[in-house]
Order: structure tokens, then sequence, then C-alpha cells
């Protein structure tokens, strides 16, 4: 079967695969998002500054 060194490194290399996984889910999943929002504020604060200047 398996001996301790192997072992070992299957569980090392689940680790990894399993820390790679929830990385690559949260890069595809909410830094876009949060990289969105971020943009919608910026334009939004933007158009509000040419508003203001429109006004006076």
């Amino acid at each position: 079967m398996f001996t301790f060194e192997q072992y070992l490194g299957f569980l090392a290399f689940l680790t990894i695969l399993t820390m790679g996984f929830w990385l690559m889910i949260f890069l595809v999943s909410i830094l876009p998002y949060w990289i969105g929002g971020a943009l919608y504020e910026n334009w939004k604060l933007k158009r509000e500054e040419k508003k203001k200047k429109e006004l006076k």
C-alpha cells in the first residue's frame, strides 16, 4: 500500500490542490465584483463632480 512518506506527500498534494481551488474561486468570482464596484463608485463620483461644475 502506501508508506508513511507517500501518505504525507499525498496529504501535502491534496492541501495544495484545495488551496489552489479556493484561490481560483476567489479570483474568478469575488475579485471582478470588487473591481467592478470600485469602478462604478469612481464613475458616480466623477459624474457628480461634473454635474456640480455645470451648475456653477
